[in-house]
């Protein structure tokens, strides 16, 4: 062959064979990631590049020491599946790929990185069975498959993760009995939610001993069938057992953790019986708890007769029986009268009132909380109707105390008065007075009432019980101590001590909302809309924890027959000048229709879940700006939302937008300012083209996130 030739051959070989890239092993790992995703929308990860040494720089990566230990790629829609590749990265300690869009299975290869600590795929496609090998992931704390579609059961060898704090199961397909040790092996075990899958057979009785449990334990939305264990009993108070929608039989067994249960935790299981259900257990039922305790005979058992047979014991006569009756009446007529006089007594005072909670003389009194009722009308005819009804398993008093509690007004508004109730153990409520109206649809109210007292969530007031008679309505709620966010916002009238929120504590606010709003929109039974939300009914807890308040209730009050009515329409009616300054922060929270409401909602349609994106959207304008709804410009007004625009198209600069209070927080400017844009978007002229709720709570979380 000719010399040159040979070279040139020689040259064009080498270079097909000489390496394409300087990538390390864990890099080239990566990579098999990359081309196991079809498409990257948001091109998540355009910068994983085999030019480079390593992958430490790469999008989603985070190296200790140059070695990788976190990948970490939520919320990006990336398609494609999950490569086997990746257990061979030795270090691996986190894997967060919460809602993308991943498909296929989960790899068993996968847990051959033993260090995993945290494994979350929330919200995927992934699907078939999660394979025994899990076990070898000692070290596990978190594990949350929420929300794809995996199906089987669920492996023995989970209980070796013995470091698990946190299982997410929730909305998957999977099937069969949970798996032996379930319990007495994850005693480190904090977070259970195992609900919408078709799990099966017994609950095991060793899960009585995760005392580490907090929170909600959801075992709702299966077919787990027999009894309940007694053993669950054992879980801390303060764990919420959720047993609804399942196969359940049996009486609901009366101890620790499990007593005082609203019937909302085991409702949809047919075969359960007893408190707090109203169907009761038959008394021949085995292990059914009886309505009065066992008690033995007074007299020792008669010996046999001459005969052999036992003496029948006399039964009583007919003349002692009527006596028995006839005394028994008298007495209950007695104790009734008795009960009448002490009562008027008690609560008589009550007519020296104003209607503000005062006395005459102008002095703040505590008001009894008495109510009445129609002594035209038999008891017979309502007595389901003259009770206390609790929705929740902690509502441990009852109509006698609530009767003798002292209250105090809090405020008023067109939907009744507010009261902060004190019973004598000293627990606190807030109990809501609806008026004196709508004798006739007390069913119609009942069930409203019951769906609202279902919602449970952090970020939303809890409706503890309510009371309904011909002249009185209450609504029994949480006592929230730190007052409203309007109040927070602006300061109360008359008062000169005031706090500002930081911009952490606003932070804080607007993503509880966010989550509040979420939970309503998507997550409760009926996917509610609040349709009235606005500063004053956010209620801040100890810790500044918002709570969304007063979710239903102008439906509630138009059911019960009185008149909710807006402040809005006496308030317009006043002088613009003189408005400004007498704007209270009460009075500036009830503007609706000028300030809180979307556009659309004046054309009396029904309402929508963007109608509580538009509202939010102003709250979140006002905690920025720290102004009213109502803004005075010069002689005349105008809402918050066309006065930020006025503001943009004028070009003011930022410090003249922003809360006064917030001016310490400067280096949380960039910060506020995408809060800003967020709360634009959420105030768009058209409904359609404003954001869900779950996707702002996104966008403040990929603002948390970079933040940190």
């Amino acid at each position: 062959m000719h010399p040159p030739l040979v070279f040139f051959l020689f040259l064009l070989c080498t270079s097909l064979v000489a390496p394409v890239s300087s990538i390390n092993h864990e890099g080239s790992v990566l990579l098999t990631l990359k081309q196991s995703i079809i498409t990257d929308p948001q091109g998540s990860l355009s910068n994983w590049n085999s030019s480079d040494n390593t992958p430490c720089s790469w999008n989603g990566i985070t190296c200790m020491d140059q070695t990788v230990v976190a990948i970490t790629i939520p919320k990006r829609s990336l398609y494609g599946s999950l490569p086997s590749a990746l257990g061979s990265l030795s270090q691996l300690r986190h894997v967060n790929l919460r809602n993308n869009k991943l498909f296929g299975s989960l790899p068993a290869e996968l847990f051959e990185a033993q260090g995993l600590q945290s494994l979350v795929l929330y919200g995927n496609s992934l699907s078939g069975s999660v394979p025994n090998e899990i076990g070898k992931l000692r070290y596990l704390q978190t594990l949350d498959l929420s929300q794809n579609s995996f199906n089987g059961s669920l492996p023995s060898a989970l209980a070796q993760c013995k470091r698990l704090k946190t299982v997410g199961l929730s909305h998957n397909n999977f099937t069969g009995p949970l798996p032996d040790g379930f319990g007495g092996g994850l005693s480190l075990l904090e977070k259970l939610d195992l609900s919408f899958n078709q799990f099966s057979g017994s609950i095991p009785s060793d899960m009585g001993k995760l005392s580490s449990l907090q929170g909600n334990v959801d075992l709702s939305h299966n077919h787990f069938s027999g009894l309940i264990p007694a053993s669950l009993g054992n879980l801390p108070e303060k764990v919420y057992i959720d047993l609804s929608y399942n196969n359940l039989s049996g009486p609901i067994p009366q101890t620790g953790a499990l007593m005082n249960r609203g019937p909302t935790a085991f409702i949809g299981n047919s075969g359960l019986c007893g408190p707090p259900l109203k169907n009761l257990c038959a008394l021949d039922t085995p292990g059914s708890p009886s309505s009065l305790p066992f008690l033995p005979d007074s007299n020792p058992p008669q010996g046999s007769n001459d005969n052999g047979k036992s003496e029948k014991s006399k039964g009583l006569s007919k003349g002692a029986v009527v006596g028995i009756v006839v005394g028994d009446i008298i007495g209950i007529c007695l104790l009734g009268l008795l009960f009448s006089y002490f009562y008027s007594r008690v609560c008589g005072f009550n007519q020296d009132l104003d209607e503000n909670g005062f006395d005459k003389g102008g002095k703040e009194r505590r008001e009894c909380l008495c109510f009445r009722k129609d002594e035209s009308e038999s008891p017979s005819d309502h007595a389901e109707q003259y009770d206390l009804v609790p929705l929740d398993a902690q509502v441990a008093f009852d109509l006698d105390e609530l009767l003798k509690a002292s209250a105090f007004v809090l405020g008023k508004s067109g939907i009744g008065i507010v009261y902060k109730v004190v019973l004598e153990d000293g627990l606190t409520l807030a109990v809501r007075r609806l008026g004196e109206g709508g004798a006739q649809r007390f069913k119609e109210f009942q069930t409203e009432v019951e769906a609202i007292g279902k919602l449970r969530h952090p970020n939303v007031v809890t409706l503890r019980a309510y009371y309904w008679s011909v002249d009185e309505k209450l609504l029994i709620y949480d006592y929230i101590s730190n007052g409203s966010l309007a109040t927070a916002i602006h300061g109360k009238a008359g008062l000169v001590a005031f706090t500002p929120l930081s911009w952490s504590d606003r932070m804080k606010i607007i993503k509880g909302i966010a989550k509040g709003l979420v939970y309503l929109h998507e997550f409760s039974p009926k996917k509610y809309v609040h349709g009235d939300l606005k500063p004053s009914n956010i209620l801040l807890g100890h810790s500044m924890e918002p709570h969304i308040s007063d979710f239903g209730l102008g439906r509630l009050a138009n059911i019960a027959g009185g008149t909710p009515t807006l402040q809005s329409s006496r308030v317009a009616a006043e002088k613009p000048r003189e408005r400004q300054k007498s704007l209270s922060t009460e009075v500036a929270a009830n503007i609706l229709g000028n300030g809180y409401q979307a556009p659309e909602a004046l054309k009396m349609v029904k309402p929508s879940q963007k109608w509580d994106v538009y509202s939010y959207g102003v709250i979140l304008l006002e905690m920025i700006t720290g102004r009213l709804p109502i803004v005075q410009v010069g002689n005349s007004e105008m809402d918050l939302v066309q006065w930020i625009q006025f503001c943009i198209d004028e070009k003011e600069p930022l410090s003249d937008v922003l809360d006064p209070f917030l001016a310490e927080d400067a280096e949380k400017e960039e910060e506020i300012i995408a809060v800003l844009k967020i709360a634009l978007a959420c105030v768009h002229s058209s409904p359609e083209k404003r954001p869900m709720m779950r996707h702002v709570l996104d966008a403040l979380d990929r603002l948390s996130i970079s933040s940190d």
